[in-house]
């Protein structure tokens, strides 16, 4: 299964008792290769992406959203980088493709009746979709399912904090946000859990929907500490996690539970490949695409 970075969903699935799901990108952005890779030297790297690299030396990152609908409702799962970034922005980060609410309007999904937007964690690239253009909520009457401790650190001063989170913009969903964050581990809706992991950042998610009935199937969206098919090695974390020791901790943990109970896997930044499983293989995990 390849999804064109040009559609919005190429990728549906029934997971049982009436639980669906689909992927919505939310169009692009380009990434500085060496950062993705933070640690892992080139030497082992470069072959992975051999045709991805532009002249910056950046790589080409997707804003891949999951849509949810189990019985009880509708849950949207990240919102991508959004509308309200200026020209100059746009083009320094190569963003490109349609913003979350004209995507999901595309792939026949009404930005209003989403019931929950839940969300890795509050990195511009993953709640930069909250407003629309004007500055009005894109999900009028959606309940926002962050963890507590990520709506904490959003805000410190610290500047490497103020590079990865557009405090401004987020300032004016603080008060949204707080109606709805989490303390650890939270069923948001029956079948749609989050789980905290830190790691990437302090108050990190990973988002598990679990279908019911015979044949069932569960799919994980590990946020940032599953962007990529090379994230799939616990050892390989990027410059941008806050705590990398953490994130070599949880996901060992989280992919040996996801091999062994074989779970679909929805990949946060993957443009081509973003569907898939983790299958063990020596003291790591890889990805094979479905």
């Amino acid at each position: 299964m390849r999804v064109s970075i040009n559609d919005t969903v190429d990728w549906r699935a029934d997971l049982g008792g009436g639980t669906t799901v689909a992927l919505v990108q939310a169009g692009t952005f380009r990434s500085d290769a060496g950062a993705l890779f933070g640690p892992v030297p080139r030497l082992l790297w470069d072959r992975l992406v051999p045709d991805e690299i532009d002249s910056d030396h950046r790589l080409l990152q997707a804003l891949n959203c999951l849509l949810v609908e189990p019985p009880a409702g509708r849950v949207l799962v990240e919102t991508g980088i959004g509308e309200r970034v200026d020209d100059k922005t746009r083009q320094l980060g190569g963003y490109e493709g349609p913003a979350i609410l004209p995507a999901l309007r595309t792939a026949g999904y009404d930005p209003a009746t989403v019931d929950i937007v839940a969300m890795s964690h509050l990195h511009f690239d993953h709640a930069g979709g909250l407003l629309d253009a004007s500055g009005a909520r894109g999900f009028p009457r959606a309940r926002i399912v962050a963890q507590r401790a990520e709506w904490a650190i959003a805000f410190e001063p610290n500047l490497r904090i103020v590079a990865s989170y557009v405090q401004p913009e987020l300032e004016l969903v603080r008060d949204w946000g707080a109606e709805g964050w989490a303390d650890g581990e939270v069923e948001v809706l029956p079948g749609v859990s989050v789980v905290p992991t830190g790691g990437h950042s302090a108050g990190h998610q990973v988002i598990v929907i679990r279908g019911t009935g015979p044949g069932a199937k569960t799919l994980a969206f590990f946020g940032d500490l599953g962007m990529r098919p090379w994230s799939a090695n616990p050892r390989w974390v990027s410059s941008f996690d806050d705590f990398p020791l953490d994130s070599v901790d949880r996901k060992s943990d989280l992919f040996a539970q996801a091999a062994a109970d074989g779970w679909l896997v929805a990949l946060s930044h993957e443009a081509a490949t973003p569907i898939g499983r983790l299958i063990p293989d020596r003291d790591r995990f890889r990805f094979e695409a479905v």
